[in-house]
């Protein structure tokens, strides 16, 4: 094991927070230490990874501006300030962007062993034969995203059993007075409307479905929806609707642009996104409400208004 002063760079918008940890774990193995660890993303990104970021110790350079291939210039200007001021032995690269060539090949000049890291099945031949050496890792999903899932679910169950238990009083307390005519309350999972039962003619109603949850936001989107025309609460065939990736997009509902790479890991948690599917062909379905930037070569995705 060697003592070179290496320093790791990560275009975080290229690779993911899974592939980013193998990276830190091997080079440590590798070197005995990373002296530098600066990850370069955008704000949306650096707020949903910073708990990533602070278990292994990176440094978030937050990149708010928008244009074309602005983080990975962030990352060249920084790869050369870094290299005049620390000197370091070893210098590690973690993308799967061909576009770092030139910064490789200035690098070197600077006396450096330039390393490349890339994510499995986004990573060409010719990236790979830029560095001096090149290492793939396959990402590997977390199964935390379906953790919210399962708890929801054995909540649900939990408030429906007192609905189902309370039934059967209502019916027996009924049949002391046959010839009247009870109204009866339903629970709290019904929505608190009242409906007339006349239990000596009716079974026992089954408990109601629990409400969707924030209906409120739901008819709110709905409503814009309607006014501009463009049915935007519309199912398409074969995938989610509208207001199903806005609910789990809420910084596109609320007006502000979001990285396509950091949309795609989300939707894909929430199991909306198949694993090899494209968030691009998924926003295109619903071209009416949703604008790529930029048109050639788009990185962010944000609503239209």
């Amino acid at each position: 094991m060697t003592q070179d002063r290496v320093m790791l760079l990560i275009d975080a918008d290229n690779v993911s927070v899974d592939v980013m940890e193998q990276a830190v774990h091997l080079l440590h193995k590798q070197h005995g230490g990373l002296h530098v660890r600066r990850a370069y993303c955008t704000a949306e990104s650096a707020v949903t990874n910073q708990a990533a970021f602070k278990r292994l110790g990176i440094k978030p350079m937050v990149n708010l501006a928008a244009g074309k291939n602005s983080t990975d210039i962030a990352l060249a200007v920084d790869a050369i300030d870094l290299v005049l001021a620390e000197r370091p032995d070893v210098v590690v690269i973690a993308s799967s962007d061909s576009d770092f060539a030139p910064l490789v090949h200035r690098l070197r000049e600077k006396g450096c062993v330039v390393r490349g890291i890339g994510q499995l099945g986004k990573t060409g031949d010719e990236t790979r034969d830029v560095y001096d050496d090149f290492t793939v890792l396959e990402h590997h999903k977390s199964e935390a995203a379906d953790a919210p899932a399962r708890k929801t679910r054995v909540r649900k169950t939990a408030a429906a059993k007192p609905a189902t238990k309370a039934a059967p009083a209502k019916k027996t307390a009924a049949k002391k007075a046959p010839a009247r005519k009870t109204r009866a309350r339903k629970t709290a999972a019904a929505r608190g409307a009242e409906i007339d039962l006349d239990l000596d003619f009716m079974p026992t109603p089954e408990p109601a479905p629990a409400p969707p949850p924030e209906p409120r936001a739901r008819a709110e989107r709905g409503g814009r929806a309607t006014r501009g025309g463009r049915g935007a609460s519309s199912e398409r065939a074969g995938g989610p609707s509208l207001d199903t990736l806005l609910d789990c997009l809420p910084e596109l509902a609320a007006g502000q642009s979001m990285a396509l790479n950091v949309a795609a890991q989300r939707l894909r948690g929430e199991q909306l996104l198949s694993k090899g599917g494209s968030s691009l062909k998924l926003f295109a379905q619903f071209g009416e409400r949703f604008e790529l930037l930029p048109p050639d070569k788009p990185s962010q995705v944000r609503l239209r208004r």
